[in-house]
């Protein structure tokens, strides 16, 4: 009986999840043109899909079991009172970050620079099975809008389904499988460019150091089983860390670095792809952060016709809410 609450609160809370999931899938017709080479990749790299990306492994208090976190002492104990009295499975995250591009088509010569924005909306459901086991649902919308060089719009869209173990005992490790299917569209009549079906296998291992500062450390893999069209498809074996310190309850900074090889599926082509990550994030409430952001991505390729650097600098402003 005592699960009875939770179920009601579930019933509750799940039509929501459901209509905002059909408002995100809402106008994706499936008429078909030749894809943009870079636009997979621009994805990854601006995007918040779900691919990937080194960031901090959500704390305990967050997941309802008290594990360690960069936050200082005392407050990660009265955020752990507090939080484990209820668990809200649902995130929605609404954010539009913002960039200058030093390589806006990712080309390896005749380099053009451009502004760019790409407002998204992130909305995940993950419901505990066990205290340490979760199963995750989740749509992530985004659209990405260059300023002068308007060919290169597209959109990205992403639905997961997979399941999340927790292991305090072993250092807090965490480990992720998930089914992720990803479409890339133009933005005028939502044409299809790509499509993607992969499986996504990750492992990431905090180590706590200091009182308000983390390491991180993960592994991924990104195995494509089918897409349409052949050409951009391929696996991605990555490995990447991050670090994390807390200066105050509000202000953070962050710095992430990102090794990737990329095995294509057509042709003998193999990328070897690095991407260093730097922001400032300020809280100014629980559910609004305004960030500086920048990384910087450098690819080698076995067809230097694939190479390119690019950086790319600017800031956001994010919304989140959990229920």
């Amino acid at each position: 009986m005592t699960d009875l609450p939770h179920f009601s609160k579930f019933l509750l809370r799940w039509p929501a999840f459901v209509w905002i999931a059909v408002l995100i899938l809402a106008g994706q017709p499936t008429q078909g043109q030749a894809p943009p080479g870079s636009a997979q990749s621009r994805a990854q790299l601006l995007g918040q899909g779900a691919l990937p990306v080194p960031t901090a492994t959500p704390t305990g208090e967050a997941q309802g079991y008290a594990v360690t976190s960069p936050n200082e002492q005392d407050i990660g104990e009265q955020q752990i009172l507090k939080r484990t009295e209820e668990y809200r499975p649902f995130t929605l995250s609404v954010y539009s970050p913002f960039y200058w591009t030093s390589n806006a088509a990712l080309v390896s010569s005749g380099e053009q620079d451009d502004v760019l924005v790409a407002p998204g909306v992130t909305l995940m459901y993950q419901p505990r099975i066990t205290k340490t086991f979760y199963a995750q649902v989740g749509v992530v919308q985004q659209f990405f809008f260059y300023d002068q060089f308007t060919e290169l719009n597209f959109a990205s869209l992403d639905v997961i389904a997979g399941l999340v173990y927790y292991l305090p005992q072993f250092h807090n490790l965490s480990l992720r499988g998930y089914y992720d299917y990803n479409r890339l569209t133009d933005t005028d009549n939502f044409d299809e460019l790509f499509v993607n079906n992969s499986i996504i296998l990750t492992a990431e291992l905090p180590f706590r150091i200091a009182r308000a500062q983390q390491v991180l450390f993960g592994a991924a893999l990104n195995l494509s089983f089918y897409g349409n069209p052949e050409s951009p498809r391929r696996n991605n074996y990555s490995l990447y860390g991050s670090y994390d310190v807390a200066l105050s309850r509000s202000f953070s900074l962050d710095a992430a670095f990102q090794f990737v090889v990329r095995d294509y599926y057509s042709g003998d082509r193999t990328d070897v792809n690095e991407i260093l990550s730097l922001s400032a994030n300020y809280r100014i409430r629980d559910w609004l952060t305004l960030s500086a952001l920048s990384s910087f991505a450098w690819n080698q390729s076995n067809h230097s016709v694939f190479e390119y650097s690019v950086a790319n600098i600017g800031g956001g402003v994010a919304l989140t809410l959990k229920f």
